[in-house]
């Protein structure tokens, strides 16, 4: 009976039972992080619903003048088992893009609400100068000039999403406005956006003013083409993000909102002034949030014209000012910290200052650790990420020192047990906005830690401290 008492009470029983309690409070801190990824899953459907019938992540390409062309080719055919190569007349596309392209957009941002969630929705205006002209050495390219059916030419423009054309546009031919029609946009936009007839024979170089509004959400993108394509973008927006296949020549980013602009030369596009095969839709950055396999429109080919490759975008991204999922998902990777670092504090009070804690206190204390993050997460969403960290820190703060001065049975050590979690609470939100640097001071504080308590406990025998002696029998 009373080698068991010991064994309960020396320091190695006391340092197990601490041990396994906290990996045990690992599994509602799992349950944790899997509720932070299920309100997120919730906030995106939010936005998707917040989104619908407005418009989502805008790809803007063309001007491209599209000209049918006539031409032949060999076919072959099998008949009663045997190959015949025929010569047939069929009917191609010529794609021609722009010599020089120079696009302006005016991004106006807003943000929609439904219940505690939120979307960035943003109205687009887009203006551009461009001009075309049909290259000397066309026959280089496989086409004759005399093919080409100038009847049936058409200038096109594409957007992604033809839900955002609510303001409509306009195409503007060598000073003659054309009759915009729906639909025919470039590849790169799976084939959405509008076109007109064009009047042009291509004897004469081409110019063409284009004006068009598109309502967007979260990020617009741009695909250059051609010869050389210059992109000036400005918006109210203060968190730009900006990715794709080329980065801004110049960006300014301030409170007031950001300006960017773009230069890209043909070089660097690898594509040629003229095709007969369209170029698919670009891969975006994940970022962008443009998935063309769940958009609500069709993004493929809306025709039989042969789509090949894919073509390369810039774009720029509007950003949350406040990720609060992910900010709340990292800090629930630090859990294991606070539990540890607060039973470590419990146990030495027990093995050095004599207090004695049962193992059920321990486990009320992780839950209340482990409940940290759930009041993080509730708050957050109505309150902002700022505040909600203040209030749920403050609670288990608050909560955590009372019970402690009950455990410990001294409020001098409950003061500490506090002191403890502010310091732990504050470093925490030091590295949620340090992203950068949070490895390596967390790392650099794990190992002053670590060092503090060897240095406390080094003259602790593990095997006798707080040990009976045994009677004589």
């Amino acid at each position: 009976m009373n080698e068991t008492v010991q064994r309960e009470r020396s320091p190695g029983i006391k340092l197990l039972f601490a041990g396994l309690i906290g990996l045990a409070l690992m599994i509602p801190l799992m349950l944790v992080y899997a509720l932070v990824y299920d309100r997120q899953d919730q906030s995106q459907t939010a936005q998707a619903s917040i989104n619908s019938g407005w418009g989502g992540p805008q790809v803007i390409a063309g001007p491209v003048v599209v000209v049918p062309f006539k031409t032949t080719e060999v076919q072959d055919e099998v008949v009663d088992g045997k190959t015949i190569s025929r010569t047939v007349q069929v009917e191609k596309m010529l794609y021609l893009s722009s010599v020089d392209n120079r696009v302006t957009t005016k991004i106006a941002p807003q943000e929609r609400r439904k219940s505690i969630y939120s979307s960035v929705l943003y109205e687009a205006a887009v203006t551009g100068k461009a001009s075309f002209a049909l290259p000397e050495d066309l026959a280089r390219f496989g086409v004759e000039r005399e093919a080409l059916l100038w009847d049936r030419a058409e200038l096109r423009m594409g957007a992604s999403d033809a839900r955002g054309l609510t303001k409509g546009g306009s195409l503007i031919a060598d000073g003659k406005a054309l009759a915009v029609q729906p639909g025919k946009g470039p590849g790169s936009t799976g084939g959405q956006g509008f076109f007109a007839f064009l009047p042009w024979t291509g004897d004469a170089p081409l110019k063409v003013d284009y004006v068009f509004g598109l309502r967007g959400s979260r990020s617009l993108s741009l695909v250059p083409r051609g010869g050389q394509t210059r992109w000036q973008v400005d918006s109210a927006w203060s968190n730009p993000s900006f990715g794709g296949a080329f980065l801004p020549d110049r960006r300014d980013v301030g409170d007031k909102g950001f300006g960017a602009s773009y230069t890209v030369d043909k070089l660097a596009l690898g594509q040629p002034p003229v095709a007969t095969e369209d170029l698919g839709p670009p891969a975006l950055d994940a970022e962008a949030g443009a998935d063309y396999s769940t958009a609500p429109m069709a993004v493929a080919p809306t025709s039989t014209e042969t789509i090949s490759g894919q073509s390369r975008a810039v774009t720029v991204g509007l950003v949350e000012p406040v990720d609060l999922y992910s900010k709340v998902d990292r800090s629930v990777k630090y859990g294991f910290l606070f539990i540890g670092f607060t039973f470590l504090a419990f146990l030495l009070f027990d093995i050095v200052g004599g207090a004695r804690v049962a193992a059920a206190e321990y486990l009320m204390t992780g839950a209340g650790l482990v409940l940290f993050f759930v009041l993080l997460l509730a708050f957050a969403e109505v309150i902002g990420f700022a505040w909600a960290y203040m209030v749920a820190s403050a609670a288990i703060i608050g909560l955590l020192t009372a019970y402690s001065a009950a455990v410990l049975k001294s409020w001098k050590r409950a003061r500490f047990i506090g002191a403890l979690l502010v310091g732990l609470y504050a470093l925490l939100y030091v590295l949620l906005n340090l992203e950068a640097w949070s490895l390596m001071i967390g790392s650099v504080l794990l190992f002053v830690a670590l060092a503090g308590v060897m240095y406390t406990t080094r003259n602790i025998d593990w095997s006798n401290v707080n040990r009976r002696p045994v009677p004589a029998a």
